[in-house]
This record gives C-alpha cells, structure tokens and sequence, in this order.
C-alpha cells in the first residue's frame, strides 16, 4: 500500500489532481478515527478531516517519497486537530453571555428517557469526567494516548508521526495514562 501512495503523491505532485482522490480514499477512515478520539464532536471531526486534507494537498510537495504517507498524514491531522482544540479552548476561556431563554428553558434540566437511568447518569459522568481529564492533558500527551490505545499505532509510529523520539513517546503515553487514571480513580473507588 505505501507504494501505492508514493505513486499517487508523484501523479498528484505531476498535475494529475485526481489521484489525490485515491490517497483521501484510503486514508480518510483512519484519520477520521484520529481525529474523532481526539476531539469527539463529530461536526468538528468532519470540518478537521477536511482541513487534513486540504493541507495535506498544499502541501504535498513537502512529502519525502522514502517516508510513509500515512505517517505524514496522521502527523497532519493531529496538528490539525491540535490547532482545533487550542481554538476551542481560547474560546472557553472567554466570558460568556446567556440569553434569557438558556436560563428559564425547563427542558434543558430534565433527563433522557432511556431504559436504565441510573446507569445512563453513571455513563454521562464518566464521559463528562473523561472528557474533561482528555483536555487537560498537554497536545502530545493527548495525541500519544489516542494513536497508541485507540488505532493501534506503534511506539514507533507515534514518534514518527509527532516527530518525536520513542522513548519521548512511551513518555507522553505514560503520563496521559498516569493522568487519566488519576482522573477517574474517584468514580472507580465509590
């Protein structure tokens, strides 16, 4: 498949626009998968994945043909996904105005109807709590953790792809871990 790609950046980077095509086709699950875990909104996921590609277009000719693509993708989307979350960030950060109809809206406190309540409350705060803890962890951290225990990336891959080294790496990973653990660990020992 690496073959694959590198003939398809040459057709790309020789005129030939279509055989990006080939390259979004093959790779845009993966990057959507990336990009989902690390930012979870999937409006925003959508909008990210083609702002990937788009910079990935302009600027194929920065590729080195004897890397592998997807790397260079993956490596792509994370800083993509990144700039993304600093975005969101700066905005939280800034005060906010509440209408009217947000304060007085009944309908905003009461809860789904789903089968088991209880256990649907559990899973909304366990999401709250890890979704939280997932912010707060630092961009390489974040992006670390994601690669590695969600798509399966090697140590090495994920080095590549951060442009970092391995034990860098194997170090983000630890400490996100170290993080999220301690991050939940009050709702595991209640």
């Amino acid at each position: 498949m690496e073959a694959n790609d590198v003939t398809a950046v040459a057709q790309v980077l020789a005129g030939d626009r279509d055989s990006f095509r080939v390259l979004v086709e093959r790779h845009s699950h993966a990057i959507f998968r990336l990009v989902f875990r690390m930012c979870g909104n999937e409006h925003d996921v959508e909008d990210i994945v083609q702002e990937t590609f788009l910079r990935a277009f302009r600027s194929l000719n920065q590729f080195e043909s004897r890397a592998n693509f997807g790397t260079w993708l993956h490596r792509v989307a994370v800083n993509c996904a990144l700039d993304h979350l600093r975005r969101v960030r700066r905005r939280e950060e800034e005060p906010q105005a509440f209408t009217r109809e947000e304060e007085s809206d009944p309908l905003q406190s009461v809860a789904s109807a789903a089968p088991n309540p209880e256990r649907l409350l559990l899973s909304v705060e366990v999401k709250k709590k890890l979704e939280g803890a997932m912010v707060e962890l630092s961009g390489r951290e974040r992006a670390a953790f994601v690669m590695r225990h969600f798509d399966g990336c090697s140590i090495e891959e994920i080095g590549r792809a951060l442009g970092i080294r391995g034990n860098t790496a194997k170090n983000a990973i630890f400490r996100a871990v170290r993080k999220l653990r301690e991050a939940l660990e009050p709702m595991v020992n209640t």
